[in-house]
């Protein structure tokens, strides 16, 4: 049994929106008061119980698992989907030089500073965490693990880095011992993980391990809904991330303690057309939802240099809408074509130049479908 005691959501409040709208028409100021109560969380470590330990079935394995939006707007630690084309890597081996039901780190590389920035102590290293809790529910006792990383995603990106790294670990854990493990039960060890480092919320790891758009609707139990964006419509994905580093915790401090009544229907309506919009491959919709949070991104945006400059930028450029990914700094703006968003994304780069003095690159990619999954393997 896992004991979660922070606070899945954090009570916020904001002034009046603002009159001026990209899309639609915002609500008008209230005098109500609308509170969000904070919880705490059992979490069950494994949903089933196993027979017996299982045999691990392969001798190495090598994962791979995905960036990650989460928020997307409205969609405050409640959604979040998988970006395809980058991400992190583990390689998972059985190794008989580490101690039965033990696990070790043996090298960390990547994107910028993360081998030097990154714990080899599992303990305190998101892989690591997320691996140990995976072992922890099948029961591993007779068999040390010898794990590496790549890194693939800057750290404090806003692309969900921590996510993907026990993402990738947890499912390198399960592809070793057969597959016993569930996805729900892959989400619940890799929040171990993310419990440790921003806190208790599965908008990144869930996307991370399943793939797709996933709503979260409960956390006590855990109850996962994945959102199907239609096979045949074309989604790009905009990302702009300068070279200047928002840590979760730090952005999560600013937000605060009450939120009006009208900000809290506003928000709840564009979350609930969000959902709509990628049910049904509507990325005007999609867009119009994603830009149009009163409640977080505007206590956040003004954090990132030229961040609102960059927003106005894309949207500009003929991106149908643009946010923060996650806690930031990372900009992502939605479009429908490759070509297009090259465009989008070259003037957002600018905003960020121009309005923010910060450098910054831009990636156009697809949403990923598939979420975590096995890159190669070495049967037993």
């Amino acid at each position: 049994m896992a004991i979660c005691n922070q606070s899945h959501f954090r009570s916020i409040s904001l002034s009046p929106p603002s009159t001026s709208s990209l899309f639609l028409s915002k609500p008008t100021s209230s005098t109500f008061t609308f509170r969000f109560h904070s919880f705490r969380c059992n979490s069950t470590l494994l949903s089933k119980t196993l027979e017996a330990e299982p045999e691990p079935v392969l001798t190495a394995v090598k994962t791979f698992a995905p960036a990650t939006i989460a928020n997307l707007g409205p969609g405050f630690d409640f959604l979040g989907c998988a970006v395809d084309g980058v991400g992190d890597f583990v390689s998972l081996r059985v190794d008989p030089d580490v101690c039965p039901g033990e696990l070790s780190i043996s090298s960390i590389n990547g994107v910028g500073d993360s081998s030097s920035r990154l714990s080899k102590d599992p303990l305190l290293n998101c892989a690591g965490i997320g691996a140990m809790s995976a072992m922890k529910m099948l029961g591993i006792r007779s068999v040390g693990l010898s794990l590496s990383l790549e890194k693939g995603l800057p750290l404090g990106s806003g692309l969900g880095s921590s996510a993907a790294s026990a993402a990738a670990a947890v499912v390198a854990v399960n592809e070793i011992f057969g597959r016993k493990l569930s996805s729900s039960d892959l989400v619940v060890a890799g929040l171990e993980s993310e419990a440790k480092v921003s806190g208790y919320h599965a908008d990144n790891i869930a996307p991370a391990v399943m793939g797709g758009f996933v709503l979260i609707r409960c956390y006590e139990p855990l109850d996962l809904i994945r959102l199907s964006f239609p096979i045949d419509k074309e989604l790009f994905f905009v990302l702009v991330t300068p070279e200047f580093e928002a840590p979760t915790k730090k952005m999560r401090a600013v937000l605060p303690l009450e939120i009006e009544m009208s900000h809290h229907i506003w928000n709840c309506s564009q979350a609930g057309a969000l959902v709509a919009s990628v049910l049904q491959g509507d990325l005007r919709l999609l867009g119009s939802a994603l830009s149009s949070d009163t409640i977080v991104e505007p206590k956040r945006a003004p954090l990132i240099p030229g961040m609102e400059a960059v927003k106005k930028a894309a949207i500009d450029a003929g991106a149908f809408g643009c946010t923060i990914s996650g806690a930031g700094p990372t900009a992502v703006a939605v479009t429908d074509d490759e070509e297009t968003g090259k465009k989008i994304g070259y003037r957002m780069v600018e905003g960020f130049i121009n309005d923010g003095g910060l450098k910054a690159s831009a990636i156009v990619r697809r949403l990923d479908r598939v979420g975590a999954r096995i890159v190669s393997n070495c049967p037993r």
